[in-house]
């Protein structure tokens, strides 16, 4: 149990508010927020310029919440950049639901959530909100582990122009510029915008990033009406690194990347890199977002929304049948040629648009939520094979499918005081999913023909029980969650997900103290776990885990030492079971009992110490520990992932000069080198693994002109 000497981190992480210092750290109220942090579920709120500036050099949003209370992140290229991802409670991106103003950001098909397209989200977000277990009802998929909103920041109210830039190990680099006008046309309108550029070569061999994002932002205030049109979004170009590496290979060369090889005649030896294997995607966003305060007790929000993607995925493979691409063979020579090597691209085209709307009542003694939902997501599946040593095989289509999925959901939530100690809150949310899919060319089990109907009941109750400057909580939510489509490939028959969280807390200051404790039961049936597999695309594959549970208690701790000194800590202790799990295939049935859940340790732990020795200097030293975890669920122990233990080091100093802000910020992690792994798979029952950048930096410099 040394983790228990590394408990935590951030004083975000204990969702307690936090004294702003500045003018420039204050967030808006938002009726969103503020009614969120009334209800008796576990949170967290972020304010992003106070709590992740500092470290905000490049990393993508899942590695810069590592240390919040039972987060661990992954990267696919070992040093935060690129295709990153993150756990909650054990539980994958796919079971997070993730929104961005409110409006669902999980890709409606796969359900997963790839901070990749929208690089650089950090720089343009004011406050996080995240909610752990089911929470309440939000807008998109129900959450499984967590609910994240990341909430944008609006226009500042004067002129100003800030560019961040930053550089580090592995030849990573930011470049990032910011105009905002500030106020103008009679105080009624503020436009901002910004672009950035992200590199990065990766740790990993090969495993390099060119990322671009923008956000632009207009803001009209006109009494009780604002209005917010937004655009904001990103394109990628990764080199693939999502296979991982086996055991010795990882021992031995760490960096070893196998995306792209190619082999001599026998297949034995690589004899070269295909140096286009890579993933290309553009993702624009569009948000209108109206807030009308109606009269002193109803505030309406109403948003319409249209997010555009477009990529594509490239690979080289070798010696594979002409048959499978539907194309003939060919005679050469006067021989039949039937294998060759080819050029694959698998594209992907989907357009997502919908209305959000929800309306905020506040009286004295209640406070109401009515939300309305409506979204259609448009996805067209496609490939192209061209010919490396046959140039007469040039773009041509081997399969094509298209799929439409749509969702109308209402909610409606009530926090009733009923005196000065007790509040009582309630839940219900209606949901109803319709999910067509058609192949429209066949090509070797690319699609299916399917159409499923999905109709959800989720109720949820709690009540708070105000003690001092603190409060007491009891909750229970019940939710529901359609399988995503790789399921439905893999399984027509895959059931959908059930889950019944019971969640108990405590919100307490003790003079300089600040504490949090939450105790939750989390029971699902036929929860979808990752069985450590990965498909053609280095996505895990799930299965029906038929009863399982996740239960444990998360403590949260915030002291301030001095003026100068600050000590803040999170732990999560949990089991997490499969219940009589089972092994089925063809020949047999084989019950392994309970087992433990995959990628779920019992122990996730973090401190920070932090040092203020003026208003210029900060000084801050992270720690993690992470316990071991499974790769399957069979409870294999050469299917395991050791714990590890992590320090970061992160130093800002920040002065003016004239009218200009400075922050010089230095970001050092993994400062002991230790070598580790926090993710990995199964290929033909043995382990897989991606490798983690040992020691490396990242500096930077903010230059801020008002």
């Amino acid at each position: 149990m040394k983790g228990l000497l590394f408990l935590g981190l951030t004083a975000s992480s204990l969702g307690l508010a936090q004294t702003q210092h500045t003018d420039s750290l204050k967030v808006r109220e938002i009726d969103g927020v503020n009614f969120t942090k009334r209800l008796p579920v576990a949170k967290e709120i972020i304010n992003v310029q106070k709590d992740l500036d500092s470290r905000n050099l490049g990393q993508d949003l899942p590695v810069l919440l590592k240390n919040q209370t039972s987060i661990i992140s992954t990267s696919d290229a070992g040093n935060g950049v690129g295709y990153t991802g993150f756990r909650i409670r054990g539980v994958a991106g796919r079971g997070i639901n993730v929104m961005m103003n409110g409006v669902p950001f999980n890709d409606s098909e796969s359900q997963g959530t790839f901070f990749v397209n929208v690089p650089d989200l950090t720089s343009s977000a004011s406050q996080i909100v995240i909610q752990r277990g089911v929470g309440t009802s939000n807008n998109g998929v129900s959450a499984f582990g967590a609910s994240i909103n990341v909430i944008s920041k609006d226009p500042e109210e004067k002129f100003y122009v800030k560019t961040d830039d930053s550089y580090g190990s592995f030849n990573t680099y930011k470049y990032s510029a910011e105009v905002g006008s500030g106020k103008f046309w009679k105080n009624r309108l503020s436009v901002m915008g910004r672009y950035t550029n992200i590199h990065s070569d990766g740790y990993i061999d090969r495993a390099s990033s060119d990322l671009h994002s923008y956000n632009f932002t207009a803001l009209f205030e006109e009494g009780k009406t604002r209005l917010r049109l937004m655009a904001f979004g990103g394109k990628e170009k990764t080199y693939q690194a999502w296979n991982g590496i086996d055991r010795k290979t990882w021992e031995t060369d760490p960096k070893f990347n196998v995306s792209g090889a190619i082999y001599d005649a026998d297949w034995k030896n690589i004899v070269s890199f295909y140096d286009n294997e890579t993933d290309n995607y553009r993702q624009n966003h569009y948000q209108l977002l109206w807030e009308q305060g109606i009269n002193d007790h109803w505030n309406l929000e109403t948003t319409l929304h249209y997010t555009k993607g477009k990529g594509y995925y490239e690979n080289y493979k070798q010696g594979d049948p002409f048959s499978r691409y539907n194309l003939p063979n060919i005679i050469d020579g006067g021989e039949t040629v039937q294998y060759s090597d080819f050029i694959r691209k698998k594209w992907l085209n989907n357009d997502f648009y919908g209305l959000v709307s929800t309306l905020y009542g506040k009286f004295e003694n209640i406070d109401l939520n009515f939300g309305a939902v409506a979204n259609q997501y448009y996805g067209r599946h496609f490939g192209n094979v061209t010919g490396v040593f046959y140039p007469q095989i040039n773009e041509s289509e081997y399969y094509r499918s298209r799929s439409v999925k749509n969702e109308v959901s209402g909610f409606a939530k009530a926090l009733v005081r009923l005196n000065d100690r007790f509040e009582l809150f309630g839940d219900l949310q209606l949901r109803h999913i319709d999910y067509n899919t058609r192949i429209i060319t066949a090509g070797d089990g690319e699609g299916a023909d399917l159409n499923k109907n999905w109709l959800f009941f989720n109720p949820k109750a709690g009540v708070n029980y105000k003690i001092g400057n603190g409060k007491v909580f009891l909750s229970y939510a019940n939710a529901h969650r359609e399988p995503n489509r790789d399921d439905l490939i893999a399984d027509s028959n895959v059931k959908s997900e059930v889950l019944h969280d019971f969640e108990a807390g405590l919100e307490k200051q003790f003079g300089s103290i600040s504490f949090t404790a939450n105790l939750y039961y989390m029971y699902y049936v036929n929860q979808l776990v990752l069985n450590g597999e990965l498909n053609n695309v280095g996505a895990f594959i799930r299965t029906n885990s038929g009863k399982s549970y996740r239960r444990g208690i998360e403590i949260g701790a915030l002291a301030k030492l001095s003026k100068q000194w600050e000590i803040s800590a999170n732990t999560s202790l949990s089991q997490n079971r499969n219940l009589d799990f089972k092994i089925e295939n063809a020949t047999l049935v084989k019950d392994l009992g309970n087992t433990q859940t995959s990628f779920s340790p019992d122990i996730i732990a973090n401190v920070a110490l932090k040092f203020n020795p003026n208003k210029h200097f900060q000084f801050a030293l992270m720690n993690q520990y992470v316990g071991k975890q499974y790769l399957d669920n069979t409870e294999d122990k050469n299917l395991q992932l050791k714990d590890y233990m992590l320090t970061d080091f992160n130093a800002q100093y920040q002065f003016k000069i004239a009218n200009n802000d400075i922050a010089l910020k230095l970001l050092v992690n993994n400062i002991f080198n230790k070598k580790y792994v926090n993710n990995g798979a199964v290929y033909d029952g043995e382990p897989y693994y991606f490798s983690q950048a040992g020691t490396n930096f990242m500096f930077g410099i903010s230059w801020k002109i008002q």
